[in-house]
């Protein structure tokens, strides 16, 4: 009977410090704790399924798996064992992280940091919630004990942590513990649970979906392994074989009456200048280098003003022509080769000086963009100068209208003169195609701008080579019988 009382003493004694603890916010503020009693016989084998029981979550004793016995988290373990049991209950426990304590100690020994020097290392004194584990550590005297913490004071759940990719952030009013999540902003990551703010990647990296780690970004340029960089490629190379072919035919056609009514040399220049116009479309495909980005604009520009500047002496050879079939004009006197090459020189050399300039004040250079788009490097050329690109592409323009506005006054031209109204319609898709990329360049980024030039390059090329030479290469292939002079001097 003595025995049973001193049993319901304890007990009584149990509870009344766990009330205690329990009820005293400056302890275990927000926490409430709570133990579990184990009785090992000092058995080893008994010793491992208690603590199977006490590092598991659910009904079954398998670690690591937490179903059906709510959100307890176990804060420490005190034993009294022997040394090899205890040795045994410190190999499981270590592996969480749990202290271990022993329990041979008394309510006046709490200050004395020397007698227990392993539960003031584990449990340390000056934190608030470790004293009242301690205080409560005092009243047992079982052989096992296990601690847990769960819910606040209300009976809450406290926030279990915030994942990577989020970071805490303390709501007012609210316990400490009961904090929210909020995922980071774009561009910046966390790589650690509970973290108190997000960091940014490095300029080269860029956040994963989950914002967890950085990623290398993407190179991007225009490849020529990806679809825009096949497609404009194949039509470069397809459109420069058509030009060789077209040079071709008018060589081995050169003594045909039509090919010398349209000025053999003048013809020869401008198929030449439609084709590197055509080759120059390779230089914009691929990474940027720094050679390719010098070649790339000077070799565009040249190339186009000479080409230009071809069928501008061709317009204004056929109206000096025409005019000299009037008796008494004089304009016969400057027929010859040497205007035509004049005038494919001094406005070609115009563009070859405006680009010298461009190359030796500000020439173009490899850029690598990181900023603007996320989660790419754009690999482009810079161009050096702004005003520069655009000034040798406004005098190309000049030229072209030009062109276009002599042609379109001397369209009515008779049959024998009819070729103003071909290279009318050439230049009006010429410009047609310049004054549309201008906005279509300026509206575009990366690899997409590049795509936009080098089409329209590959478009206004054609359009040259389409209106003025295929009508030609028609009737030398497929009817010679209209490559007669008498045919090309009547009206049709």
């Amino acid at each position: 009977m003595a025995k049973e009382e001193t049993e319901k003493v304890k007990e009584d004694r149990q509870n009344l410090a766990e009330q205690e603890i329990n009820g005293d916010p400056r302890l275990l503020p927000n926490i409430t704790l709570g133990y579990n009693l184990y009785e090992n016989y000092f058995d080893a084998r008994m010793t491992s399924d208690v603590m199977l029981d006490l590092l598991s979550g659910g009904e079954s004793n398998i670690p690591n798996y937490t179903c059906g016995k709510g959100n307890n988290n176990l804060l420490a373990v005190l034993e009294g064992a022997n040394s090899v049991i205890s040795k045994q209950i410190s190999t499981m426990s270590s592996i969480y992280k749990i202290p271990q304590t022993s329990h041979g100690f008394n309510a006046q020994a709490m200050d004395d940091k020397s007698q227990f020097p392993f539960v003031y290392r584990m449990l340390p004194k000056e934190d608030t919630q470790s004293q009242g584990i301690v205080k409560l550590l005092l009243h047992f005297g079982w052989t096992w004990v296990g601690l847990y913490a769960s819910d606040n004071e209300n009976g809450e759940r406290c926030t279990d942590s915030c994942h990577p990719g989020y970071f805490k952030v303390i709501q007012e009013g609210e316990p400490v513990c009961c904090y929210a999540c909020s995922p980071c902003a774009e561009g910046t990551i966390s790589t650690q649970k509970d973290a108190t703010h997000c960091t940014k990647c490095p300029e080269d990296q860029h956040p994963n979906k989950d914002q967890d780690q950085c990623i290398p970004k993407i190179i991007n340029f225009l490849d020529y392994e990806e679809y825009w960089g096949i497609l404009l490629a194949s039509l470069s190379l397809f459109l420069s074989l058509v030009a060789a072919f077209v040079l071709t035919i008018f060589i081995k056609f050169l003594e045909t009456p039509i090919v010398k009514a349209n000025n053999r040399d003048l013809s020869y220049i401008l198929l030449i200048s439609l084709l590197l116009c055509f080759l120059s479309s390779f230089l914009f495909i691929g990474q940027p280098r720094k050679v390719t980005c010098l070649l790339r604009q000077t070799v565009f520009n040249i190339t186009f003003s000479v080409a230009v500047s071809s069928v501008l002496a061709k317009t204004i050879t056929v109206v000096l022509a025409f005019l000299a079939t009037k008796p008494g004009n004089r304009v016969r006197r400057w027929l010859g080769k040497n205007l035509a090459h004049s005038i494919v020189i001094s406005c070609s050399s115009v563009q070859v000086v405006i680009c010298i300039t461009w190359l030796g004040l500000s020439p173009p250079f490899p850029e690598f963009d990181k900023s603007s788009q996320l989660g790419e490097i754009i690999v482009q050329c810079n161009e050096g100068s702004v005003a520069m690109f655009y000034t040798a592409l406004g005098y190309m323009g000049f030229l072209a209208a030009i062109c276009f506005t002599v042609a379109f006054l001397a369209r009515k031209l008779p049959g024998a003169f009819n070729e103003a109204k071909l290279i009318t319609f050439s230049m009006l898709v010429f410009c047609s195609v310049w004054v549309s990329f201008v906005p279509t360049y300026l509206s575009t980024k990366g690899k997409f701008m590049v795509a936009v030039q080098v089409f329209s390059i590959l478009v206004s090329s054609a359009g040259l080579l389409g209106c003025i030479f295929m009508p030609k290469c028609y009737i030398i292939l497929l009817r010679p019988d209209l490559n007669t002079k008498e045919h090309l001097t009547t009206k049709h």
